[in-house]
């Protein structure tokens, strides 16, 4: 298999025909030998039902059927998994990343010598607060992740297979899948692509926080680095004032008096206490859940034409 084209289903019904019609077209152009692998993520609508009732009758299409919604990231690693190609082509069902960049980042990968060419956007899409927040978040990733990574990437790519083989050696069920993309290495080459805007997407503004967290904690132990130089610069300080206070004792015989003083630091490091534990939770959590070993997704079914032979 020369070429593979995967790409994830979750509330895809409106597009499942189309993209498969251009995503076809687009794989044809380069070679006959080719596949498209869609992997459904627990879709609520009938994106599985149109998905398979499609490869019943088109030999180069599967669908991988997960048996819940496990997150688009782990389905995206499920259908690499899956994928058989010598260059795999992802990118999203919903025809945001059009299917025809198949054949600008197959030429730029080939004229380049490279091994991953991907997808960016030259500003982010949505309101102000959408803009502000992204951009936020790629402030924080460069500052505390020991990676850089890409600002406004996108999902579509195309990849040689070594690189594949290369992210599918990552198993941590905590995933990330822009810091895999990056900490796998490889020469890569980001491209300025149009990507459409629809107005509806399934990360809410809580799963980008929660994503902002895991980014963190998942590639960066700055956060806990912090930690340690916070409590030595505290207790640097509260020694220096308690020698002061200790002085004005032994020179003036004078208290400091005042509840509001003892009030503020009680409050301040009482807070400071419950933060500092909750980031190392939050770690430990992680390492819980990872030593439990628990598989990345469950796949109840692949759904693909007999005459195309097992997989």
């Amino acid at each position: 298999m020369k070429l593979s084209v995967v790409t994830t289903l979750f509330r895809s019904e409106a597009t499942v025909e189309a993209f498969v019609a251009r995503a076809a077209a687009a794989a044809e152009a380069i070679t006959p030998d080719y596949e498209i692998i869609m992997v459904d993520d627990g879709s609520p609508d009938g994106s599985l039902a149109l998905a398979t009732s499609l490869a019943r009758d088109n030999p180069k299409l599967t669908v991988v059927e997960l048996s819940r919604n496990f997150g688009h990231h782990k389905a995206l690693m499920t259908g690499l998994a899956h994928a058989q190609g010598s260059y795999c082509f992802l990118l999203d069902s919903d025809l945001e990343e059009a299917p025809e960049l198949l054949g600008q980042f197959w030429n730029l990968m080939h004229d380049s010598d490279q091994d991953v060419v991907y997808g960016l956007q030259e500003k982010r899409s949505g309101n102000l607060v959408k803009r502000a927040a992204g951009a936020a978040a790629y402030k924080v990733f460069d500052a505390l992740l020991s990676v850089r990574i890409p600002t406004n990437h996108l999902t579509v790519r195309l990849m040689r297979r070594t690189y594949v083989d290369a992210l599918l050696l990552h198993r941590e069920t905590q995933l990330v899948i822009g810091g895999i993309w990056v900490i796998a290495g490889f020469r890569q080459h980001g491209v300025l692509v149009e990507k459409l805007d629809k107005g509806q997407t399934s990360y809410s503004l809580r799963r980008r926080w929660n994503i902002l967290i895991d980014s963190v904690t998942n590639f960066s132990a700055a956060p806990l680095i912090a930690i340690f130089y916070v409590g030595l610069v505290l207790s640097f300080v509260s020694i220096v004032f308690g020698m002061f206070l200790l002085l004005r004792w032994m020179v003036g015989g004078v208290a400091v008096a005042g509840w509001v003083s003892v009030m503020l630091s009680v409050w301040l490091l009482g807070g400071l206490g419950i933060l500092f534990m909750g980031i190392i939770g939050i770690y430990l959590s992680k390492v819980f859940l990872e030593t439990k070993n628990r598989p990345l997704t469950i796949v109840r079914k692949v759904h693909h034409q007999a005459s195309a032979g097992p997989r």
